[in-house]
């Protein structure tokens, strides 16, 4: 067994602190192999002066040069041959681009042994059958993103009933259809079985408001959840703020919080955050996240706003071992979340895009100029 298979089989999902030293060691297997079967990815780390075996502490990880996501929304970057790689996955595509990550069976099976412990760990397994609503893409064979493959992937977290989807396929684009998953809405919550909904917060949002302004109010079955992954997307503008949500899924699904699960995740970081009973986004022993200053991209401490730089050697098909995401973050420590989880855990602050890290962050425009330059 590998070094990285042993860190994805970590009994506890939240021990970061034991197992920094296996990290340090799956980072530099992972950084070695990236960089002797991918010359794009070689080229950038001599380009700044970077080899693999420079990673000797736990510190050293944060001098890995990380990859802006729009390096992989550019270019196919793959470490491996096609037939290799059984899976490829691919980003929204906001704004017209998209990645495209490629997965080994290595890469897929370590995050087989992530999914099931992190969510063992929010009691999301379960033999009771459950009706399903998606607020998301329903699956179709041009759809290679994600979010599709993830919402789809939890709705098989138990046996499924039935599944009913927000955004349709029709005649060559997604369409959304509220007014149907309405109607399924009440006729699942007639059923003795629970109702699960899994998706877009926005689109989860909507739906519960139109139900709200029509004065309908339901209780649904017991074991029923809200599981939300994929952010708000195009309409952030509209989103509102974790506690607001909370009470309209109070009031017009008789949901407290403690059936509110969150994702947090990205296709060039395919690691899976779910929050905590405090809905919090702890880090787990699969990933590392350094905050950097956003003038001097240095790393900066707990408790400071900064860009989010996310590392973690699961992937080998891909090397997306380190990459700089258009986030605004913060890193809290852990004990003072209060649920017991002693790893750090994330907060995400807004998105700043990248024209923005370009100008504000001295040296990421180098970065890209030079990856650019050599991919």
């Amino acid at each position: 067994m590998n070094t990285t298979s042993r860190l994805f089989r970590w009994k506890y999902p939240y021990d970061t602190a034991g197992t920094n030293a296996l990290f340090l060691r799956a980072v530099r297997e992972n950084c070695r192999y990236q960089y002797e079967h991918n010359a794009r990815y070689r080229a950038i780390l001599d380009g700044r002066g970077f080899s693999p075996a420079m990673l000797r502490t736990y510190e050293d990880i944060a001098k890995l040069p990380f990859l802006p996501t729009l390096v992989f929304k550019r270019h196919q970057m793959y470490s491996v041959p096609s037939w290799k790689m059984p899976v490829t996955a691919t980003s929204s595509g906001t704004g017209g681009q998209f990645s495209q990550i490629g997965f080994s069976c290595g890469d897929l099976l370590n995050g087989l042994h992530m999914v099931l412990k992190v969510v063992n760990r929010r009691k999301l397994f379960s033999a009771c059958p459950c009706n399903y609503v998606v607020f998301g893409y329903k699956p179709h064979k041009s759809n290679h993103t994600a979010v599709t493959k993830t919402a789809f992937g939890a709705t098989l977290f138990t046996p499924q009933l039935h599944r009913t989807y927000a955004l349709r396929y029709t005649d060559g684009k997604y369409i959304p259809d509220l007014e149907g998953v309405i109607r399924a809405i009440l006729q699942y919550a007639r059923s003795r079985f629970p109702l699960r909904f899994m998706g877009f917060p926005s689109y989860t949002y909507f739906t519960m408001r139109m139900l709200d302004e029509r004065g309908i109010y339901l209780r649904l079955p017991k074991g029923s959840k809200i599981m939300l992954g994929g952010g708000w997307k195009q309409f952030y503008r509209e989103a509102v703020d974790k506690a607001a949500f909370y009470a309209l899924a109070k009031k017009v699904f008789g949901l407290d919080d403690r059936n509110i699960v969150e994702f947090f995740g990205a296709v060039e970081h395919p690691i899976l955050y779910c929050d905590c009973p405090r809905h919090h986004f702890h880090v787990p022993v699969y990933s590392r996240v350094i905050i950097r200053d956003v003038n001097t991209l240095e790393p900066l401490p707990n408790g400071q706003i900064g860009l989010v730089n996310l590392i973690s050697p699961m992937v080998k098909a891909t090397p997306i071992l380190s990459v700089m995401t258009d986030d605004l973050g913060v890193l809290h420590d852990g004990a003072s979340c209060g649920c017991g989880i002693p790893s750090p855990y994330l907060e995400i602050i807004g998105r700043v895009g990248l024209k923005d890290i370009k100008t504000c962050a001295a040296g990421a425009a180098d970065i890209l100029k030079e990856a650019g330059a050599s991919v």
